[in-house]
């Protein structure tokens, strides 16, 4: 009876070992499953971040002081910026259609009525036009009329440029700012160091990467102004080829037909 119970106690340890056996290798599979779902969470959590909740913390880690005046300097660039687009492509318009206008008003005798209707019209080349017309009517002379054309001309060329040196100010005040803010990102490096006195990787980073920062913000907006900059220059230096080309024109029509 003894060497039964016996044998009945090794065999229920047996299975009970083998049983345990099994739910160790059932859990094994578990945990490798959830370890690198666990490893994955972080990865996951960074493709998450919006674009704009990154920018953030990039303006963020640059200093919000330094940031901020280059953020302003691009917003003040801009306005300026799409303030002259509008108003030059406003004022560039149909060339060929005002002078062949201005030659039928010429060819019929109907100044008055030209300079009328050319008040009317906008733009530097329908103004130069109306004024070429009025001192006709008052009866100067080709040369007078030529001389004041010319000077009319200076008066609006410096209208269509106006505006254009706040946004080179703009360009050269933003890379500054960067620079400014370089360096001052290395003087807290510097200090971090000092405070510390052990040279630590945690320690340079911090300066570091605000002098990153700062200057490539100020770059970028540096570059993106000059592109408009360039753009508006090329707009100006083409409605001022109109005007001169208008002007020969209109010198010439008068010539040919004064009575």
């Amino acid at each position: 009876m003894f060497l039964a119970v016996v044998g009945l106690m090794a065999v229920s340890a047996q299975i009970a070992s083998a049983q345990d056996d099994t739910a160790v290798t059932a859990q094994q599979p578990a945990t490798e499953q959830v370890a690198p779902a666990a490893a994955e969470q972080p990865e996951a959590a960074t493709k998450d971040v919006p674009l704009h909740q990154s920018l953030k913390k990039t303006f963020i880690d640059g200093g919000p002081g330094f940031m901020s005046t280059i953020l302003l300097c691009l917003i003040f660039g801009l306005a300026i910026a799409i303030e002259r687009i509008i108003s030059l492509n406003l004022a560039q318009g149909n060339k060929k259609k005002l002078v062949e206008a201005a030659e039928n008003y010429v060819k019929n005798g109907k100044l008055k009525e030209g300079a009328e209707y050319f008040k009317t019209k906008r733009g530097p080349v329908a103004s130069i036009i109306e004024q070429a017309f009025l001192r006709k009517i008052d009866g100067q002379s080709i040369e007078e009329i030529e001389k004041a054309i010319s000077s009319y001309g200076a008066v609006e060329m410096g209208g269509l440029e106006s505006g254009l040196s706040w946004i080179t100010l703009f360009i050269s005040i933003a890379p500054m700012l960067g620079f400014m803010g370089t360096v001052i990102g290395l003087i807290q490096a510097f200090s971090a160091i000092q405070i510390a006195g052990d040279i630590s990787p945690t320690l340079v980073a911090a300066g570091m990467k605000v002098a990153l920062i700062t200057t490539v913000g100020g770059l970028v907006v540096a570059i993106i102004l000059q592109i408009l900059y360039n753009y508006l220059i090329s707009k100006v230096d083409s409605i001022v080829i109109d005007m001169e080309d208008s002007s020969v024109s209109l010198i010439d029509m008068l010539v040919k037909y004064a009575k």
